[in-house]
């Protein structure tokens, strides 16, 4: 038995380990996808040229895997030497030989039966730092497992899952810290952002995308709505290791669509947060929809390149947002440097000159309901936009979909704060485009 399991061992691939060197200089390494979005930078470019437009029809399937699941699935599978390393809805993780399909080992999460969710067990990858694969976990958990065999190395619980807290993104390694988000805006919790021992599993620093009364932020939030406005933090960041900055988008401030009981902006939702990877501490900020009425949120990925704008090479942060405009921000300082609509939109008549939008009347939920584009699901969502250093563009999934938005009661409760329905005759469309 003992020299069957040498011989299996031999024919596949052997687990290496995966330093913080390796993923800042992940562009070295086409062949390989060592974090989220492919690199630090979030570009999610690859130079790998062998597939191209003449030769693509001969692509056939070389093996299919099968999860036991009928739950949507959104990851994005890690590839390091031969190995992949696919997270499953809910935050079971298979690691994968890529040559034959075949599973070297699984971990399996079961979890409780009084989870609460608004959109499906989904979990959108793992992170892989040393001789570790991390997930995060539909009962917010945040797992480490042995990258060889898939044993848990440590479980840490990031937040009551009986409260509404859940994770569905991917973590991300930075230095010795797994950093991760939290979703569960839906159910009246207080976002944040966390970072974690990547050895020991010991919380590190939590950034609060609500502040606390009294905290800088705590003024643009009326009464004590602050206490549970969301502001959550569902799909992962990017990260600059010249500056040591953790970028992460922030979600929609809650009760989603009446926003009587929360006046002023609402920081830090619908937010750009730029966090010291060290200590989690606030280093700029970006609000792209104050007062967001919408569900708007702003989590999706940032994207890191080095642009010219307006004649000057900048360090730039590129952004196309929920709320149908595209930004660019300046990511050593949060500066607004230009913007645009890639989708159609009737909610605002441009941005000013600080890129805060500039709110045309009556778009407001109502009762009666308005009609508005983008409808609930944005100009485009959660899915990965991409940069491409070759032709200079950013390309994203842009919807041109409108919707009729309605305000109900403001009770911060499951459910409650209004709601959204179709534009009645009218066929949603979308496409992907370069901007």
């Amino acid at each position: 038995m003992k020299s069957a399991f040498l011989i299996l061992a031999a024919a596949i691939p052997l687990a290496a380990q995966v330093s913080y060197d390796r993923i800042r200089q992940a562009d070295s390494e086409p062949g390989n996808w060592l974090t989220y979005s492919g690199g630090y930078n979030a570009q999610r470019y690859s130079r790998l040229d062998q597939i191209n437009a003449t030769n693509v029809r001969r692509l056939h399937a070389a093996w299919v895997y099968q999860i036991k699941a009928t739950d949507a699935f959104e990851t994005t599978p890690l590839v390091v030497d031969g190995i992949m390393y696919l997270s499953e809805p809910g935050g079971s993780v298979t690691a994968l030989d890529t040559v034959t399909g075949r599973p070297m080992w699984k971990y399996t999460r079961t979890l409780p039966d009084n989870v609460r969710g608004c959109c499906g067990q989904v979990n959108r990858g793992v992170a892989i730092l040393g001789e570790m694969v991390y997930v995060g976990t539909f009962d917010a958990h945040l797992i480490a497992l042995d990258i060889k065999s898939g044993i848990v190395r440590w479980d840490s619980e990031v937040a009551d899952p009986k409260l509404g807290h859940s994770i569905t993104g991917a973590p991300l390694a930075i230095k010795d810290k797994i950093v991760v988000g939290m979703a569960g805006g839906e159910y009246g919790v207080r976002g944040f952002v966390d970072a974690y021992d990547a050895k020991t599993g010991q919380r590190a620093w939590r950034f609060w995308t609500v502040p606390a009364p009294g905290e800088p932020g705590s003024e643009t939030w009326t009464g004590d709505s602050l206490k549970n406005g969301a502001a959550t933090t569902w799909v992962t960041g990017a990260y600059d290791p010249e500056q040591n900055l953790v970028l992460w988008g922030t979600g929609n401030p809650g009760p989603d669509w009446n926003g009587d009981v929360r006046g002023g902006d609402n920081l830090y939702s619908d937010s750009l947060v730029a966090l010291d990877g060290d200590t989690g501490k606030l280093k700029w900020y970006f609000q792209f929809t104050p007062h967001d009425v919408h569900d708007w949120d702003a989590t999706e990925v940032p994207v890191l390149a080095d642009v010219v704008v307006r004649g000057e090479r900048r360090k730039a942060v590129l952004f196309g947002n929920r709320n149908a405009f595209y930004y660019v921000l300046d990511r050593t300082n949060g500066k607004f440097l230009a913007g645009r609509p890639y989708a159609e939109q009737t909610w605002a008549s441009g941005l000013d000159n600080s890129g805060r939008p500039i709110v045309l009347p009556n778009t407001s939920p109502t009762e009666e309901g308005t009609k508005l584009f983008p409808n609930l699901g944005g100009g485009t969502n959660w899915f990965s936009p991409s940069f491409s250093p070759q032709t200079n563009l950013f390309y994203l999934s842009a919807h041109d979909v409108g919707g009729i938005y309605y305000k109900g009661e403001a009770e911060y409760r499951p459910g409650a704060g209004g709601g959204f329905g179709p534009i009645p005759g009218v066929e949603p469309s979308a496409v992907g485009i370069p901007t």
